[in-house]
């Protein structure tokens, strides 16, 4: 107990009587672990806001009616496609309605199953956006607004005006951003829609949509359901799509396969939907843990530089102590303790500059119409980053310590003090 307070008092020494070279070794380690802390806490809240953007909007599956081709053509009736030469050009898609076939009872038996959150229906129609001598192609979308708010937060893309409107007056409209500022039109003006079977309709704008994307909010609107369906022509049982979320989002593959082979209709599962941005977030984080671990290593070799120099000043004192009774174990275990004790000051001062930065960062106003919904810069206060920064900082001081100190081991006194 007594030789480990002495070899604690003497790396005490060692290190104060070095303050400017301590200080320099132990700030390389907070510059590594603050930035490696502000980096993955930053580059990481900007993949969950991107991923949150996706997965807000983007139901987990969408049931829709596909057009194909006609697999089996009337030619191949008479023709035997072995023994005939059988070539079919300009394959026309078959007749197929927008509509999903038995779409209520599929919409019910979805509610039921355990695994799903929530499902519902959309009617899709095309119509023409009328404002004085100006027409615009575009979408409108006839929804349920308390579901879609419920499953995929669609209030907080209403930036003007009540998303409620949809519910209070049968011919509100909630307009899409790109068409609203095209055609000068406002909260509480009336526009004009032209369906594609020539019939027009008056819209009250109750609200302006903006999902971030111009290509969508130039062209898609939403009404309520029944108002699209009256668009369509069509019945209260007219559904083109059906949007589902389920509990666990792990499951929307099987789930799609699953719905295809009992209701015979396209499911789209959000994998398939989203695979290229999916892949582009693996990167960015794969390049963050890169760059951030990349500042710790060098750190690591800041330390083991300053910890050589510290060998090499202390010649004399490592001759005296092992003169004086100090294994050379003893002597190895006094500048590993150095090189823990930076590490630990530079760990702790590093997480406390990350966690100030990451505050700093998360306060900075970021509005942009394109993210309409974000006011501030996005951080992630993930503690396992606090947590990976310390044993990197402790794990990477250890080793720089310890082969310098592996040297101090070996050195022999008698040749230190011949040489003096």
């Amino acid at each position: 107990m007594d030789k480990l307070r002495l070899i604690l008092d003497i790396s005490k020494t060692h290190l104060l009587a070095k303050k400017k070279q301590t200080l320099v070794a132990a700030l390389g380690v907070t510059f590594g672990i603050g930035m490696f802390i502000i980096m993955m806490s930053f580059m990481t809240g900007l993949n969950i806001l991107l991923d949150g953007l996706v997965l807000n909007r983007t139901p987990h599956i969408q049931i829709y009616n596909k057009t194909t081709p006609t697999e089996y053509q009337p030619a191949n009736k008479y023709f035997d496609e072995v023994s005939n030469i059988n070539q079919i050009y300009s394959i026309k898609p078959k007749s197929r309605l927008d509509r999903i076939h038995n779409a209520l009872p599929i919409l019910s038996e979805l509610k039921k199953n355990d695994d799903v959150l929530g499902a519902t229906p959309q009617t899709t129609c095309k119509v023409f956006y009328l404002s004085g001598s100006n027409n615009l192609n575009g979408v409108i979308s006839g929804i349920e607004v308390n579901e879609e708010i419920r499953l995929f937060n669609f209030n907080e893309y209403v930036v003007k005006g009540d998303v409620n409107s949809l519910i209070k007056k049968k011919n509100s409209i909630l307009l899409g951003s790109g068409i609203a500022k095209k055609l000068s039109l406002s909260v509480g003006d009336n526009i004009q829609i032209t369906s594609t079977n020539g019939t027009n309709f008056s819209l009250n704008i109750g609200g302006i949509y903006q999902s971030g994307l111009a290509e969508v909010d130039d062209i898609q609107s939403f009404v309520n359901l029944k108002m699209a369906q009256q668009i369509s022509s069509a019945g209260g049982n007219y559904i083109s799509r059906i949007h589902v979320k389920l509990k666990d989002i792990e499951k929307a593959v099987p789930f799609s396969k699953l719905i295809e082979n009992i209701y015979d209709v396209e499911a789209l599962d959000i994998n398939t939907a989203n695979a290229q941005f999916d892949t582009g977030s693996d990167i960015r984080t794969l390049i963050s843990y890169a760059v951030s671990i990349t500042l710790l290593i060098v750190a690591g070799f800041g330390i083991y530089n300053i910890l050589n120099m510290f060998i090499y000043e202390k010649m004399n004192d490592i001759a005296i102590l092992k003169a004086t009774g100090f294994t050379g174990k003893d002597v190895m275990y006094i500048f590993i303790l150095q090189a823990l004790v930076i590490g630990f000051i530079g760990a702790f001062l590093g997480m406390a500059i990350g966690y100030g930065g990451s505050v700093l960062i998360d306060n900075i106003k970021f509005e942009t119409e394109a993210l309409p919904t974000i006011k501030t810069y996005p951080i992630n206060y993930n503690p396992n980053f606090y947590i990976l920064g310390f044993i990197f900082a402790t794990v990477s001081t250890f080793l720089a310590g310890y082969l310098p100190a592996k040297k101090a081991q070996k050195i022999d006194p008698i040749d230190i003090i011949r040489g003096q």
